[in-house]
């Protein structure tokens, strides 16, 4: 515990509040790009079964987790980007 005036301000509930929908919005957008992205790519427009068959459940499985990791790649060189600018901005 520290009495210093230092540090980072901790955030309100109010922003703690609009952080938490800001990102089950975007976890909710993530989905929906991953359904329409997977099932146009393994699932044929006319259905033949009421379940998935083995090809479309394996299709299925690798789309999601390319997907993922790309994801992954993406978010780690934003954070990576914005780290560097924040730090060029403190060097000034």
């Amino acid at each position: 515990m520290s009495f210093l005036p230092f540090g980072r301000p901790q955030p309100s509930s109010a922003e703690k509040i609009a952080a938490a929908e800001t990102e089950v919005e975007m976890i909710g957008e993530m989905m929906t790009r991953l359904n329409q992205s997977c099932v146009k790519k393994c699932i044929p427009p006319e259905y033949r079964e009421g379940d998935l068959n083995k090809g479309e459940s394996v299709c299925l499985d690798r789309c999601v987790s390319k997907f993922f990791d790309v994801q992954m790649k993406v978010s780690e060189k934003m954070q990576g980007d914005a780290a560097m600018r924040q730090g060029q901005g403190q060097g000034l």
